[in-house]
C-alpha cells in the first residue's frame, strides 16, 4: 500500500487485494478526519473582518487592509498572502524612520492567542504588485492568507478607489 498526501488536502492510496483495500480505507478515513478537524478548528478560531483593497490606478500597486482575529488558544503567525488579482503579494509595514514614512517588507507577523491585528493605512498591509484586470473598483477579489503552520484563510476583499473605506473603518 502506498499513501501520498498533498497540501491541498487530497489523498492518494494504492492497494491490492481485499485486506489491503480495507486497510487503505481506514487510513484514508483517518487522514480525512484529521484534516477536517484541523481545518475546522483553524477556520472557527481565526477570521478576517472588514477586508478591502485600495486601488489607485492599475499602474501602481494596490494595498489590502483588514482585521485578523485570533480566537484560538495559541499564537498564529501570518507568513504571506496571495491573490489571483495580483501579480505578486507581500506583507508590508509602514514605519517612520528619521521622520520619513517607509514601507518595509515583513516576513512574519504574530497574532497572539485571543488577540487581533488591524491592517490599516500607515501600518501593516498586503502589497499587491501588478494588479490584474480582475482588480476593479466596486468588485471583490479573493485574497488568501498563509500561516506558518501551513493553514490558509481566504476572503473576498472589496476593491475601493483612492478614498478607501474611511467611513467603514470607524464602525
Amino acid at each position: 500500500m502506498t499513501v501520498k498526501t498533498k497540501t491541498a488536502g487530497s489523498l492518494s492510496i494504492r492497494a491490492s487485494g481485499p485486506a489491503s483495500a480495507r486497510a487503505a480505507l481506514r487510513v484514508a478515513l483517518a487522514a480525512a478526519l484529521l484534516t477536517a478537524t484541523g481545518t475546522a478548528a483553524f477556520a472557527a478560531g481565526v477570521r478576517i473582518e472588514k477586508p478591502w483593497m485600495r486601488l489607485i490606478i492599475k499602474a501602481r500597486p494596490a494595498a489590502g487592509y483588514f482585521t485578523l482575529h485570533n480566537g484560538t488558544g495559541k499564537t498564529v503567525t501570518l507568513t504571506g498572502a496571495s491573490s489571483s488579482a495580483c501579480g505578486m503579494t507581500m506583507l508590508h509595514e509602514t514605519k517612520e524612520v528619521n521622520g520619513v514614512a517607509k514601507m518595509m517588507h515583513v516576513m512574519a507577523i504574530k497574532v497572539p492567542a485571543g488577540g487581533k491585528l488591524t491592517f490599516q493605512p500607515g501600518g501593516y498591509h498586503i502589497m499587491c504588485m501588478k494588479p490584474k484586470d480582475s482588480m476593479v473598483v466596486g468588485k471583490s477579489v479573493p485574497v488568501t492568507l498563509k500561516f506558518a503552520d501551513g493553514q490558509t484563510l481566504t476572503a473576498k476583499f472589496a476593491v475601493t478607489g483612492a478614498g478607501g473605506m474611511k467611513m467603514n473603518m470607524k464602525k
